[in-house]
């Protein structure tokens, strides 16, 4: 994921936390009340990696807590990313002056049924996915969607159907373009086209998209 991403970013993964840093902060215990324990385990993990990566950005003892979307909510200035994909778990941060959103996301990779293609994909995706080697694609381009959505959110604070977003693979450089057919109007969104980037790392899908600075 990190090779994903532009400098500046800094990026945790679960692989990379001590058994002290994966205990909750004390602020973020009540927003586990209720959830099943594998909920509750991801969730604490991907918290654990959004504060070590806080922690690297100078920022200490900063508790991440949730927004009306169940978005979290990072400090003053800075923009961040988490995803969690069984095993894996991963937060990305960076100062607000450098990246204007992040988005990163994690899929294990499956046949997505029909339904679900049809809900995720249009048909040009379709074709694309169709005419690529391997079956993963679908689960990339549903990846890549999910990232994009994490870097609009906090941009827009509007929702986006997956129909909103036109992805175009460019599976040669690992690399996506997407136009976004719904929102607001460039001036209030300048990054229309989005830009990504994509990995697969064993059996999981890896997306990550950087708006950079405003101009």
């Amino acid at each position: 994921m990190a090779k994903l991403l532009p400098p500046g970013v800094v990026l945790v993964e679960a692989g990379d936390l001590a058994d002290e840093d994966r205990g909750p902060a004390p602020e973020e215990v009540p927003l586990m009340a209720g959830a099943s324990e594998r909920r509750r385990r991801e969730f604490q993990l991907g918290r654990a990696c959004a504060r070590r990566a806080l922690r690297r950005l100078g920022l200490n003892d900063v508790a991440v807590l949730m927004g009306p979307q169940r978005e979290p909510l990072w400090p003053t200035g800075v923009v961040g990313s988490l995803t969690h994909c069984g095993e894996y778990c991963a937060a990305a941060v960076a100062r607000a002056g450098e990246v204007s959103s992040l988005g990163i996301d994690a899929e294990l990779v499956t046949r997505l049924p029909p339904s679900v293609m049809q809900v995720v994909c249009s048909e040009d995706e379709r074709r694309q996915a169709d005419a690529l080697p391997g079956d993963h694609w679908p689960t990339v381009i549903f990846s890549a969607k999910e990232a994009i959505y994490k870097a609009w959110y906090p941009v827009t604070h509007l929702w986006l159907d997956y129909h909103d977003v036109e992805l175009t693979l460019d599976a040669g450089r690992g690399r996506f373009q997407a136009a976004i057919l719904a929102g607001p109007p460039q001036s209030d969104f300048p990054w229309n086209p989005v830009h990504g980037r994509f990995a697969l790392s064993g059996s999981i899908a890896l997306t990550a998209v950087a708006l950079p600075p405003a101009r």
